[in-house]
């Protein structure tokens, strides 16, 4: 997309302005692609279950490789000998930026953040807690393309301003008659 987005309903500047870019792109909102999946979630064509499928296989052998480099990880503490208060507070860590992440990932398939900034500090906890977004990918791609729920709901809300705008619309004003000046 050359024009610029609109955060708020995901349409593009141009398209809901109701011109044709010229490109063949129809008048309107467009569809926000989603990560692996493109636009292919609006229709489910394009190969979309066969995406899906991917997406989850994907994300549970990420999950997987994950968790054995963490156990490899923690039998090198072991093999260190850096002690038992140590190997819990790891064990917790992980545990608990595991839950955080997972939480944090799955609020974000059902809605915007209400403070990115926010969100944008959790980042490293979220890092640390990879095998907690990697298992809601996974779990989301079971039912779903991950924020297809959300895209879904926010590219119909946009449609349906597109289209009440269009309808209330009386022409074009640049053409309408003006009246006369009175002096």
């Amino acid at each position: 997309m050359s024009d610029q987005t609109d955060k708020t309903t995901g349409t593009s500047a141009g398209a809901a302005s109701g011109a044709s870019t010229g490109t063949g792109t129809p008048a309107g909102p467009q569809p926000e692609p989603l990560r692996f999946f493109g636009t292919t979630w609006v229709d489910h064509d394009g190969g979309y279950g066969l995406r899906r499928a991917g997406a989850a296989a994907g994300s549970l052998g990420a999950a997987v490789a994950g968790a054995l480099v963490l156990r490899f990880a923690y039998q090198g503490l072991s093999i260190a000998d850096v002690g038992g208060f140590v190997n819990a507070l790891l064990v917790v860590m992980f545990a608990v930026c595991t839950a955080i992440a997972f939480r944090k990932t799955w609020e974000g398939f059902r809605r915007r953040p209400a403070d990115p900034a926010r969100e944008e500090a959790l980042r490293g906890l979220k890092a640390i807690g990879f095998l907690g977004s990697l298992l809601a990918y996974f779990l989301r791609s079971l039912t779903e393309a991950p924020g297809e729920k959300l895209a879904r709901a926010e590219y119909e809300l946009a449609r349906a301003q597109y289209a009440k705008r269009r309808a209330t619309r009386t022409g074009n004003p640049a053409g309408r008659k003006r009246k006369p000046k009175r002096a």
